[in-house]
């Protein structure tokens, strides 16, 4: 267990789980929530392969902060299937405001451990992290 420099320890499995999604593609997204009273990341959702882009958001709380890696496929311009993996900070504007700084503070710190992600993303809403705003990040 790696110890934050906001005193937030990341569980091994949040890194396991990063790898198999990236080397392997065994899941399509995986929700990462801090544990305050462990003061660590745990690992508390993980989507299969199967799972839809609305089966993602659907597993964001509407009032609370996570984390979130989600593994995105698309076409280029030319026709080239593509992936990238995509980290969005979750933060809605009706969560605590301690909440949101527990989360901010620790984000840096928990992204340097998922080795592979390739975009990042911010949203307080869901239009903030919509396809739409996916796409063309991605391309």
């Amino acid at each position: 267990m790696a110890n934050a420099a906001s005193g937030m320890a990341v569980h091994d499995d949040c890194k396991l789980k990063f790898l198999e999604l990236k080397a392997k593609r065994t899941y399509r997204f995986i929700v990462y929530k801090i544990e305050e009273k462990q003061k660590q990341v745990i690992v508390e959702k993980l989507g299969e392969p199967a799972n839809s882009y609305e089966d993602f958001t659907a597993s964001l709380p509407a009032d609370e902060c996570r984390y979130a890696v989600y593994d995105f496929d698309f076409m280029t311009a030319e026709n080239v299937p593509k992936s990238r993996i995509i980290f969005i900070a979750w933060s809605p504007d009706t969560s605590k405001v301690r909440n949101k700084m527990i989360y901010a503070s620790s984000k840096d710190r928990f992204k340097r451990e998922l080795d592979g992600i390739q975009i990042e993303l911010q949203a307080t809403d869901p239009t903030e992290m919509g396809l739409d705003v996916i796409r063309s990040r991605s391309t």
